[in-house]
């Protein structure tokens, strides 16, 4: 069956080639960025890929036509679906197809063409059909590769992983450089322009590594600041507080960020907006809902936003119910799934660390503007949907902190007493530097809820979900400035059904 996707140029007046320019030569490797796969369906799956120039510094011009093959083996002999995508220069010329008409969990081989050159072959897989029995799902998670702090030896080893999917959890790019001891550079400044957005992606996915975990495995995807800027909320940003000029950085980023991910094309964005929030089903096992924390949420309270780092202590706004992480509408549709779940697990795949998290000394009680933290009541809504769930197990998936972390969490923080509804494991950061380890067990003792925490150390997490038990396992590789490094599981959790809580396995 031959079928034809077309990459529409919306947007172009943000790039616009001169009519005279002649069109730029293809490079030796058009496919330098790699192939991706992504939104696995019990009978489709989106394929990614980006076409480039000779000279990265150049963009092409004209359209490009680009053909695709997905096939049921790794030779692609046995092929399954075929057709071309054409890229324009309105959206990077990339390529976007979605390929439907797949059988329920399997696995599937793809590639491109263009001018007789191949993409490497990537390898993806259907999600299983929605109403069948299966012994199990295995899903790695991961966050925050900021490119200077180290290499992405664990994006190596998550290759090799037996795995259904990847679950990634934000901070893909970082707009800025910081930390200390940088092992490798960012081209150019601070992102601010589709240009230097589009740059900043091309630098990343250049990256050997990077492209062997996409091409290994169907990645489902969710962001957070730094794919935009450090700690914006909703229209606003640290450094620019003007909605105005803010929302059409915000567009840039966010199309940028459609460029460069295998997501659909029913899903490009719309100037400043992109609905990125979802649900997946892996049979009878888990339903999978990925949040959007950024887009939606109210500005931090007590003009934290325009003190970066302002810790909230004494901030009477925090509490204000009015106040909202994820926005009415991703509100109503969480509530909504979460009254109609009906699989074994249900698992949450959002930004950050859930967990209250109290880092005041003594009787002090001082809390982090940027997260869950700063919008209790919101929090409070969020798992009292999860509490209220015609399925009681529920595991929540986390980025973000830069570290280790396995909680228990409750619609109470305040009473040690108050039930668990719910367990959350935070994945660490795969090379953004974080806090040391002495820091985070500082905490331990103020925040009895907060079973585990490893600072120091960097990697993934992978949970392994079967009718018996939810097995989390984090991944952290020996050095992250070393591009060979070897990894290790540094901890290991089981969660029972009917008993929420993480206990060690």
């Amino acid at each position: 069956m031959q079928r034809r996707s077309f990459v529409i140029g919306l947007g172009s007046s943000l790039w616009l080639p001169s009519l005279a320019r002649a069109q730029a030569p293809l490079a030796d490797d058009p496919f330098g960025l790699g192939v991706a796969s992504g939104r696995p369906g019990p009978d489709s799956v989106v394929l990614w890929t980006r076409v480039m120039a000779a000279n990265p510094a150049e963009r092409l011009g004209p359209p490009v036509t680009v053909g695709w093959t997905i096939a049921e083996d790794d030779k692609m002999q046995n092929v399954v679906r075929s057709g071309e995508a054409t890229a324009e220069a309105g959206w990077a010329h990339s390529v976007h197809v979605d390929v439907a008409g797949l059988k329920p969990d399997r696995l599937y081989w793809y590639r491109f063409t263009v001018n007789g050159k191949a993409s490497p072959t990537g390898r993806t897989r259907t999600a299983p059909d929605p109403a069948a029995k299966i012994a199990g799902v295995r899903f790695a998670f991961a966050s925050c590769q900021q490119y200077e702090h180290g290499y992405y030896s664990a994006l190596r080893h998550m290759a090799a992983e037996e795995l259904d999917a990847v679950l990634f959890l934000g901070d893909y790019i970082y707009e800025a450089s910081w930390g200390r001891d940088l092992v490798r550079h960012h081209d150019g400044g601070r992102t601010t322009t589709l240009d230097d957005y589009r740059n900043r992606y091309a630098l990343y996915k250049s990256d050997r590594d990077l492209q062997a975990a996409h091409a290994a495995h169907p990645w489902i995807l969710t962001w957070d600041d730094h794919e935009v800027t450090d700690d914006y909320t909703g229209d606003i940003g640290p450094d620019d507080p003007d909605p105005g000029r803010f929302l059409a950085q915000r567009a840039a980023a966010y199309q940028a960020y459609w460029e460069h991910m295998p997501l659909s094309n029913a899903m490009r964005p719309n100037g400043p907006s992109l609905k990125i929030y979802d649900r997946y089903r892996f049979g009878d096992l888990a339903e999978l809902f990925t949040l959007d924390d950024r887009q939606y949420r109210a500005h931090h309270a007590c003009r934290a936003t325009l003190t970066r780092g302002k810790p909230l202590e004494n901030c009477a706004e925090r509490l204000d119910p009015t106040r909202t992480m994820l926005g009415g509408g991703q509100e109503t549709w969480i509530a909504d799934g979460m009254t109609r779940a009906s699989a074994r697990w249900n698992v949450l795949a959002q930004q950050t660390l859930m967990a209250e998290l109290d880092r005041g000394p003594g009787e002090r009680h001082i809390y982090w503007a940027d997260g869950w933290d700063g919008y209790p009541i919101a929090r409070r809504r969020l798992l009292d949907v999860v509490a209220q769930s015609p399925v009681k197990d529920t595991l929540v998936l986390g980025g973000d902190v830069h570290s280790f972390w396995a909680t228990d969490l409750k619609q109470d923080f305040a009473n040690p007493q108050a039930p668990t509804v719910a367990t959350e494991f935070v994945g660490g950061s795969l090379t953004s530097q974080g806090p040391p380890n002495d820091r985070v067990q500082r905490l331990l003792a103020k925040n009895p809820h907060v079973r585990f925490g490893l600072g120091g150390s960097y990697g993934y997490g992978v949970v392994a979900l079967d009718p018996k038990q939810a097995l989390v396992s984090f991944r952290a590789v020996s050095d992250v400035r070393d591009p060979k490094a070897d990894i290790t599981t540094a901890k290991r959790f089981a969660v029972e059904p009917g008993k929420p809580g993480a206990q060690s396995a």
